[in-house]
């Protein structure tokens, strides 16, 4: 039971944004959610600014954005690995 409270409590909140103020929607994918585009629906501030919180154990996680239906990388994180696509994803890496 305790190692159960353990792994809860490492869990930590990584919050994801996208500046794409003219886009209609934007959707946040990654092996974090097995890259499922509806499942993480990311929400447009006043300012354009598309943002999403989730909740991730610690570990590397590589993911992309869905903004009007196209896959496109983070423009804000560098850290990027080649897929099995022929393009590229973003890595993020969560500590404990």
């Amino acid at each position: 039971m305790g190692k159960t409270a353990q792994v809860k409590s490492s869990k930590r909140r990584v919050s994801f944004s996208l500046d794409a103020p003219h886009a209609k929607q934007v959707f946040l994918a990654g092996d974090f959610n097995t890259w499922d585009p509806d499942k993480h629906p990311m929400k447009k501030n006043a300012d354009g600014l598309w943002e999403k919180t989730v909740i991730l154990a610690p570990g590397t996680y590589e993911y992309k954005f869905i903004q009007d239906g196209q896959w496109i990388v983070d423009p804000g994180n560098d850290r990027q690995c080649p897929n099995r696509f022929g393009t590229r994803n973003c890595v993020i890496v969560v500590s404990s």
